[in-house]
This record gives C-alpha cells, sequence and structure tokens, in this order.
C-alpha cells in the first residue's frame, strides 16, 4: 500500500509582485495578503511517499541553512529546522529517508537538505541514507547557470549532492532506478530548464507534486505566472497541458508554496475555461485512495 502525508518545512515571505509576475497588485491581492513590506506568506511544503518498507520524501523546502543576513533577505520565518520537526511529529528523521526527490534545486526547494546554519560551522548534508534523484538537465542548469539565476543555486549543495555517491540523475523521459518503475515523471521548462515533476498514482486518481510549475492555488489561474519563471509563455502551456490531464483522471495537485492549501483537485468552468481549485485540503495525512 502507498500513502501520502504532506509535510510542513521553513516558511517564508517574499515581495508579492515577484510572486504574481506581470499580474498587478489590484488582481492578486484579492487572493492574499501583504505585510507592509509587500510581502505575502508562502509554505514550502513537502511530501512523503511511504510505500513498501520505504520511505521517499518529495523535496524538503528551504530550511535553515541561511546566515541571519540571508535569511532575513530571503524572508525565512524560523530559525529551527521544521521539516525535521515535522518528520519528529510522525516518528521519523532524516536518517529513515530512503529517496528524496528534487523537482529542481533552487534553495527554496533542496535548501532542505542542509543543517541548520552554525556560526563557523560548514554546511552539512542530512539524509545519510537517501538516494537524491533529480533531471539530469537541470543538474546541467545548476551547475552553469544563468546571471538571472544564478543566484538561485547553493555551489556548496551541489558539491555534497555530488561527493555524497547517491546522486541519480533522470534524463527526460526516463525512468528513476531508485523510485523503480511505478513512479512516472513528467519535465518542464517554463520555471527553470529540466523541473522534474513525480506523478504518484494512487486508487482514487493520481497525486502530482508539479513544484513551481504551480506553486499554489492562485497560480491555477492560467496566465498567472511568478517573475521568477525563466519562460513564462511556455510555462503556461506546460501549466495547461498537466491542469487538462489532470481533470480528465481525477488527478490532485499537492502545492509546495501554498500557505493555505496542500492538496487539491483541479476543475474548468465550461463557460469561461477557467480553472480553479477544488475540495481544497490545508493537510494530508496518510492518505491512501
Amino acid at each position: 500500500m502507498r500513502t501520502i502525508t504532506t509535510l510542513e518545512g521553513n516558511s517564508q515571505r517574499l515581495d508579492g509582485g515577484a510572486m504574481f509576475g506581470n499580474a498587478p497588485k489590484a488582481l492578486w491581492s484579492r487572493w492574499v495578503e501583504t505585510d507592509d513590506q509587500n510581502r505575502i506568506a508562502l509554505s514550502c511544503r513537502a511530501m512523503l511517499v511511504q510505500e513498501e518498507g520505504r520511505n521517499i520524501l518529495v523535496e524538503t523546502g528551504i530550511g535553515a541553512f541561511f546566515a541571519p543576513n540571508l535569511k532575513s533577505r530571503y524572508g525565512v520565518v524560523e530559525d529551527r529546522h521544521v521539516l525535521l520537526d515535522s518528520l519528529t511529529e510522525i516518528g521519523l528523521t532524516d536518517a529513515d529517508i530512503d529517496v528524496v526527490v528534487l523537482t529542481h534545486l533552487h534553495f527554496d526547494h533542496a535548501g532542505g537538505l542542509l543543517s541548520a546554519w552554525q556560526e563557523g560551522q560548514p554546511a552539512q548534508l542530512l539524509f545519510p541514507n537517501a538516494t537524491f534523484v533529480t533531471g539530469q538537465r537541470h543538474w546541467q542548469r545548476a551547475r552553469r547557470p544563468h546571471p538571472r539565476d544564478q543566484a538561485s543555486f547553493i555551489p556548496e549543495l551541489l558539491s555534497l549532492l555530488e561527493n555524497s555517491g547517491r546522486l541519480e540523475l533522470v534524463e527526460d523521459g526516463k525512468k528513476s532506478k531508485a523510485l523503480g518503475p511505478d513512479w512516472r515523471l513528467r519535465f518542464s521548462d517554463g520555471h527553470t530548464p529540466g523541473l522534474m515533476i513525480p506523478i504518484i498514482d494512487m486508487p482514487d486518481g493520481p497525486v502530482v507534486f508539479p513544484g513551481d510549475l504551480i506553486p499554489g492555488a492562485p497560480w491555477v489561474h492560467l496566465p498567472i505566472t511568478m517573475g521568477y519563471d525563466r519562460f513564462p509563455e511556455t510555462l503556461i502551456e506546460e501549466k495547461e497541458a498537466l491542469l487538462d490531464s489532470l481533470i480528465a483522471v481525477n488527478g490532485r495537485l499537492v502545492f509546495t508554496h501554498d500557505p493555505d492549501v496542500a492538496m487539491a483537485y483541479v476543475s474548468r468552468d465550461a463557460d469561461n475555461g477557467r480553472y480553479t481549485v477544488s475540495n481544497p485540503q490545508p493537510r494530508v495525512k496518510g492518505l491512501a485512495n
């Protein structure tokens, strides 16, 4: 049997305008609240899949690896490594994770692989028994980033992953050896080249973790993209194809950055064609259907 549980990691507050791209504040302020610095609240949510005696973690959030000055710059709220606390709450530690799936290697999705910041101490790679799985093309991007997204990657993390001997890079259209044949993977280029999207088949329909292709419920609306997206027009086309495929098979999305909605179904208005979410869940624990 396969079960799914959503896990909270460290949260952030980031500029609302950056998160909603070219959409005006008059539009996106209907969906989210801002603080006095125009920042919105964001989760960095992970997903735990438990199956056949193994624990598979999809993403690790931003973690607590930043030094205090950078922690403030990027709006990280908590000092402690919240994802480790979330694992403890369900009786696990990072050493119990067998596979970590990384949709991409931006610091707000992969920073949780690192230990919490300590003055004068280098960051340590957590999850000592896990195989780390990410897309081959995205790894190439992370190793040779464009100046526009260079600051989104953590150079020391890339070296730690490579030197661990437990890194698996998956080619587009191929299966992951660590995950096995029952896991399907979809690849996307709109947010960052080679972003890898896991699709987990469940009895009542697939569960998809789209990462930053669709970071939260407001971004289900087709024209809404982030200022951080490398290729917004491509992203919109990829998003539409994914949403249509989910509607056809009663699929669900798990949102990594939505502070209120962890999982939801997708629907489309028959009159205006607009995509929306339905049956939103703030948290998922031990979902088996």
